[in-house]
């Protein structure tokens, strides 16, 4: 394939999110002539420190505090070949660790990193050792399983993809950096539950799904379940990366595949909150975050690439997230522009549970 055939394509690849541009770029000028040396497993020593989680609060009728303060940190995509990724990430940790308001925990929901290779993996491991940090927990995005376009020069590789990897070596490189036994789990934290879901396969595995999420029947009877245990008015909160398509139709390509029977499941439990990344929309340029169903469904922005409408990355400079407090009677969300340590006044909601 020519250069400009390649480039063409890839370009046609991501241009419903635009997220990968500028680190595919980056990636196309590495080296051909890079050695390939044997690479050892990811270890993150902070693993097993980042699954602990704090003793509960005690929640007594006549306090006014939060029950829980989280900060949902999405579409990271950390690149050695995409400097301003890793930046805006120490933004937001920086920020988080400054921050004049409680942060019991931070949830990242997907595309962690931009291919999921080990290098990436190391960078991340680099970066968080540089903070003492709340718990951290994540879920996988699509991004999370590129390494099988990746070639033994270290070329994105669409002719030799999956190039001699796995979707699986992917899932097991995710699941040994945050110590999970599976790619969706449930954290109880403060008397709350938070439920996050991983998809299962990517192109290798299942062509079909393209950059779509994947659920399997085991992960959709587990949040079944999960759910069933929370009859009580109390909030659940819920976490993909892809978003939901239109009521009543289910997903594909860039969106959650099983959706009807995911709407279905959620369908009894009108204090479920659902948050999704991967559109990257910045809190300011009006685009929808919030939508009301028979729960409520947030859109996040990103914290290493925040596009405009036109899915472009025009304001390299923004980096944003969002943050929630729990109250007894009530749930606040509040959008954070992490580059100047700002609170944006778009992303604001205040709803009654």
């Amino acid at each position: 394939m020519s250069r400009r055939a390649f480039i063409r394509w890839m370009l046609g690849l991501v241009v419903m999110i635009g997220a990968a541009s500028t680190g595919l770029v980056h990636l196309l000028q590495r080296s051909v002539n890079r050695q390939a040396g044997s690479k050892t497993a990811v270890t993150n020593p902070l693993a097993g420190e980042m699954q602990e989680q704090p003793a509960a609060k005690e929640a007594t009728a006549s306090t006014n505090d939060p029950l829980l303060s989280f900060m949902i940190l999405s579409d990271l995509h950390i690149s050695l070949y995409d400097p301003l990724t890793v930046q805006h990430l120490k933004e937001a940790l920086n920020d988080i660790k400054q921050f004049d308001a409680p942060v019991d925990t931070v949830v990242m929901t997907g595309d962690i990193t931009d291919y999921g290779d080990e290098e990436s993996y190391k960078e991340l491991n680099q970066i968080l050792s540089g903070y003492k940090l709340p718990p951290l927990y994540a879920n996988m995005g699509n991004h999370d399983y590129y390494d099988i376009w990746i070639d033994k020069k270290g070329a994105f590789n669409k002719d030799t993809m999956p190039n001699g990897k796995t979707d699986w070596q992917s899932r097991e490189r995710f699941q040994k950096f945050f110590n999970l036994e599976k790619p969706y789990y449930t954290v109880e934290m403060n008397g709350l539950t938070l439920l996050l879901l991983s998809q299962e396969a990517y192109v290798q595995e299942k062509p079909e799904v393209g950059e779509g999420a994947w659920y399997s029947d085991d992960q959709m009877n587990w949040l079944k379940d999960e759910l069933a245990k929370h009859k009580d008015s109390k909030p659940i909160f819920v976490m993909t990366h892809q978003p939901l398509p239109a009521i009543g139709s289910d997903g594909g390509n860039h969106s959650l595949i099983r959706a009807k029977q995911f709407r279905e499941i959620l369908k009894p439990y009108p204090n479920v909150f659902v948050f999704c990344g991967h559109r990257h929309q910045d809190f300011q340029n009006g685009s929808e975050h919030y939508l009301k169903e028979t729960f409520h469904y947030f859109h996040n922005s990103s914290v290493g690439r925040v596009l405009n409408r036109s899915f472009q990355n025009e304001f390299k400079n923004k980096s944003q997230g969002l943050y929630v407090q729990v109250y007894k009677d009530h749930v606040t969300l509040r959008g954070r522009e992490f580059s100047n340590r700002t609170w944006l006044k778009e992303a604001d909601w205040h709803i009654k549970i």
